[in-house]
């Protein structure tokens, strides 16, 4: 019988995306012949995740693990084809699975993620390779985030998982209130999606940019050079207002900014509280989405 090697297993399971015992078997069966271990793999249906490597996985879920004392908390998203494979319990447990290991993870790169040790005594990315084969779509544990504090962390999930968000307050009080607090301003981090959480983030670069821009534009309306300096800085305070998150008016309450919120919450704990650090994934952001015609598409499927 021939010698199969940890590195053509390793091979095998890259063109394939097949598991680890799968790829043995199928070696042992084509006597070490790869092209052939290929074909038996494909033979079982057990290829599918290299058959679907050219496909975009554009939906999916995002979801957060926070621990028991809210001072951990981790963010994943998972990406599917389809919105109704995102709706799979298989797949569910999968994303659930990665935000639990991302919370106690000391990685922070996704491909040493992947490769830690899941439950199920294999890698992270061997799992993922066996939820490809059998759910059928091509699924991407595309990015995690975790945050660690002092204070507080909170988070919130909007739209049954199309966005979610960690907050990150210092703040040495343990009352509930300042968890609804973060939780509200997850919320309005969701509903918003500034760029800053205050105006001491925000750049020079973005500053002298949407300068250049406003003043060109007030020029360009025929406004005489002496007034446009004025109506320059006027517009600017207006963006700053819409892009920095503690300058933003309440969602919940309009008559409130999220700077005097804050401030009213820390003043009913007796506590300071700042609003240190915001995390939010969506779904899809910034994925290039394939718009293929469905007829087209069925008759594809008809043909394989």
């Amino acid at each position: 019988m021939a010698n199969i090697t940890a590195q053509m297993v390793k091979e095998l399971r890259e063109t394939t995306g097949a598991g680890m015992m799968d790829c043995k078997k199928a070696l042992q069966e084509a006597d070490a012949n790869i092209e052939k271990a290929i074909d038996i793999l494909r033979e079982k249906g057990l290829s599918k995740a290299a058959k679907k490597a050219d496909r975009v996985a554009a939906e999916g879920l995002v979801t957060i693990e926070i621990n028991a004392d809210n001072s951990v908390a981790s963010i994943v998203e998972v990406n599917s084809e389809t919105d109704f494979v995102a709706k799979n319990e298989d797949f569910k447990k999968l994303v659930k699975d990665a935000a639990e290991m991302a919370l106690v993870t000391s990685n922070t790169e996704i491909e040493a993620f992947l490769n830690e040790t899941h439950a199920e005594g294999i890698t992270l990315k061997e799992v993922l390779n066996n939820r490809i084969a059998t759910i059928g779509e091509k699924l991407d544990i595309r990015r995690f985030a975790k945050v660690t504090t002092d204070g507080q962390v909170a988070g919130y999930i909007h739209g049954a998982g199309k966005i979610g968000v960690i907050v990150e307050l210092a703040t040495d009080s343990k009352d509930a209130k300042v968890l609804t607090l973060g939780k509200d301003v997850a919320m309005q981090v969701a509903a918003m999606n500034p760029k800053y959480v205050s105006r001491e983030e925000v750049d020079a670069d973005y500053i002298a940019h949407e300068t250049e821009i406003l003043t060109q534009q007030a020029l360009n309306e025929g406004k005489p050079a002496n007034i446009v300096e004025k109506m320059v800085k006027g517009r600017l305070e207006k963006e700053l207002k819409e892009v920095c998150l503690l300058e933003q008016t309440f969602v919940k309450n309009p008559d409130l900014t999220v700077k005097q919120l804050v401030a009213d919450v820390a003043k009913q704990v007796g506590s300071d509280i700042n609003v240190v650090k915001v995390v939010r994934f969506e779904v899809g952001e910034g994925i290039e989405k394939k718009e293929e015609n469905f007829a087209e598409e069925v008759a594809k499927q008809l043909k394989n």
